[in-house]
């Protein structure tokens, strides 16, 4: 018999190491249709179930860096009027190991939301509290293979914050850190370099956050364990 086993999707490299617990975890890093492969192809006997972990961007205005978010439902991607409720079982075992989270709906999103004024937008429009780029995907995979799935983000970028386009440079399509791509990008908008400060402190703030969440929630996300 196999042993229970979580899949865990994240976007950037970081969060895949911290997410990795032996033989307890399958992490798949990336984005896009990459993601989505990968998903579909770590999922198999033994599988558990399907979590969304790692940073995000902050769509409510009252939630600031380092601000936890157990999903209650993941909305599709660009704000499409579909959401798919999360497993309440596996969420609420979410909430109580992290008692300072906030239970509410994540939007999807297929490219990085970086302008405050269409962070608003979208909070206007769909309610959620915060967005990244793989619990669309994630969500979408676990239906398909009737797995439970979940969704554990930190606000890394307020609502308020404008993240510029050297932040965005220095990720890599596999997650990974692309030095050479902010300084190309730095020399070009040079301005941007004004704004790197308070976005560096925000991201450090919100990965101390998932540090400490991941340390919480134990090998198995809090689900490998409920039999």
């Amino acid at each position: 018999m196999s042993a229970p086993f979580v899949v865990v999707a994240t976007g950037l490299q970081f969060e895949a190491r911290l997410a990795h617990s032996g033989n307890a975890t399958k992490v798949c890093c990336g984005h896009g249709t990459q993601m989505a492969v990968a998903l579909a192809t770590a999922t198999g006997k033994g599988c558990a179930g399907i979590l969304s972990f790692g940073i995000a961007g902050g769509l409510d205005p009252q939630l600031r860096a380092g601000a936890v978010i157990v999903a209650s439902s993941v909305i599709g991607a660009n704000g499409v009027k579909m959401a798919l409720p999360a497993d309440e079982r596996w969420s609420q075992t979410l909430v109580r190991a992290l008692p300072q989270a906030m239970h509410a709906p994540v939007l999807g999103v297929d490219a990085a939301v970086t302008e405050p004024a269409d962070k608003l937008k979208l909070f206007r429009q769909t309610g959620a509290a915060a967005a990244d780029m793989e619990s669309h995907i994630a969500a979408a995979v676990a239906a398909s293979h009737g797995l439970p799935f979940a969704v554990l983000r930190v606000v890394s970028d307020p609502a308020g914050q404008r993240n510029p386009q050297v932040a965005l440079a220095g990720m890599r399509e596999d997650g990974s850190t692309d030095a050479m791509g902010v300084l190309r990008t730095l020399m070009q908008t040079p301005g941007d370099l004004f704004d790197l400060p308070g976005v560096a402190f925000n991201a450090y703030v919100a990965k101390a956050v998932l540090v400490r969440a991941r340390r919480d929630l134990g090998a198995g996300f809090g689900l490998a364990d409920l039999g």
